[in-house]
């Protein structure tokens, strides 16, 4: 019942999805923002415990729940350990209403005809497996387009769609990322062909194969509204893809029922050495910015 009744939810409330899944190469940076300095860890597995601590603290906050957010992505170190004594994506869900996703990913292989298709998968169907009996409701997996190249573009969106089915065959819900560099000197153009290119897929879909789209920011207004009315597409959610939590707002806002998914623009702001006061304060400001930001 819970499946049915988080995609209720994700399809229809009012929020954004807060994305809490750096992992890996990006990890010392979130960490490095947040005030942790590398000296005080050593090796993956304290680094890795740090920022399991500084995400319980994101989501154990009074001014972290399911009014404002509808889901959170999960790293799969994250989803493998526990908030307040649950497994974390049971807590996201029984103790805040947020529902869980997890980023599945291994990370990106070398750039080719301008852009970065994702690493092979082989043990994808056991963390599908794994994550469905965590109350997994959804995964994410990201790709990266640099310059518009119409070969390297469909690459990519046939890569998020081939695999996409693979997650939905296993009873979950996929976030398709083909990201847009914002600094790509052809953003514009690289858009254009990433939404031909995804509309060819949607298209093609059977009824009852729901996908979710995570893209960058467009440079025109409405750009993806197509994508967001198909009857497969249960939510087009944004990055913020290195915009400040103020221009990705901004930009946010001028896109019609497209919702956020941020990262970094979530946690801008916050340190670990803020009082609980201070970092519930501004916590609860950056969730409202950019819950404002989701409602248009």
């Amino acid at each position: 019942m819970s499946f049915d009744q988080q995609l209720e939810k994700t399809k229809t409330q009012d929020g954004f999805i807060a994305a809490l899944d750096q992992s890996g190469g990006s990890t010392p940076k979130a960490l490095l923002a947040y005030g942790v300095e590398e000296s005080e860890y050593s090796g993956d597995e304290a680094m890795f415990t740090k920022v399991h601590e500084m995400r319980t603290r994101i989501v154990t906050s009074p001014s972290f729940n399911g009014e404002r957010i509808l889901g959170a992505i999960l790293f799969e170190n994250t989803m493998d350990r526990t908030i307040n004594g649950k497994g974390s994506a049971q807590f996201l869900w029984e103790e805040k209403q947020v529902v869980p996703f997890l980023k599945v990913d291994k990370g990106l292989a070398d750039e080719a005809n301008g852009v970065q298709l994702m690493k092979p998968m082989p043990d994808l169907d056991d963390l599908l497996a794994r994550a469905k009996g965590k109350s997994v409701f959804g995964t994410k997996m990201r790709s990266v387009i640099k310059n518009d190249n119409a070969e390297g573009i469909a690459a990519i969106v046939a890569q998020q769609f081939e695999v996409g089915k693979q997650i939905i065959a296993a009873g979950l819900v996929p976030i398709l990322e083909p990201e847009v560099d914002i600094n790509s000197p052809t953003k514009a153009a690289a858009e254009a062909t990433l939404r031909t290119q995804l509309m060819e897929q949607i298209n093609k879909l059977e009824p009852g194969q729901n996908i979710m789209l995570k893209l960058t920011l467009p440079e025109e207004e409405n750009f993806y509204a197509d994508c967001i009315a198909h009857d497969n597409v249960v939510r087009v959610v944004a990055l913020s893809g290195g915009y400040s939590r103020e221009e990705a707002n901004r930009r946010l806002a001028l896109n019609n029922n497209m919702i956020a998914s941020f990262s970094r623009a979530l946690s801008e702001g916050l340190s670990a050495k803020q009082t609980a006061d201070e970092f519930n304060g501004m916590l609860d400001t950056s969730i409202q910015s950019i819950f404002d930001a989701s409602r248009t």
